[in-house]
């Protein structure tokens, strides 16, 4: 089983990167149609709105990808550093969903 989760979870983590990747790249692009659309007005929430819900969502697979990663780690200070980037990705989702939810609400 060890074996397996050696040889195999590398390439979950990295798809669970790629597809992190893959939501910030279209929702960029998205975000910035929409904000051309409507005539670079910088008042409008929405576009603000969906570029911080695409960044939420691909900081998901981010911190999937590093929960994956602490499966296949073999010394602490590999553990250490996991922990303070799954830490440092926690801390901006919520900063994140507290920026949506305000938005929102306006």
């Amino acid at each position: 089983m060890e074996e397996f989760m050696i040889k195999y979870v590398p390439y979950v983590v990295h798809a669970l990167e790629l597809m992190g990747i893959f939501v910030i790249i279209v929702g960029s692009v998205r975000t910035f149609f929409i904000y051309i659309t409507s005539k670079f007005d910088v008042e409008s929430s929405e576009y603000k709105l969906y570029f911080a819900q695409s960044l939420s969502f691909a900081l998901e697979f981010k911190l999937g990808a590093e929960i994956l990663k602490t499966v296949i780690t073999k010394t602490m200070s590999e553990i250490y550093m996991l922990a303070a980037i799954i830490i440092l990705r926690a801390i901006l989702t919520v900063v994140i969903h507290y920026d949506i939810k305000n938005e929102s609400s306006h």
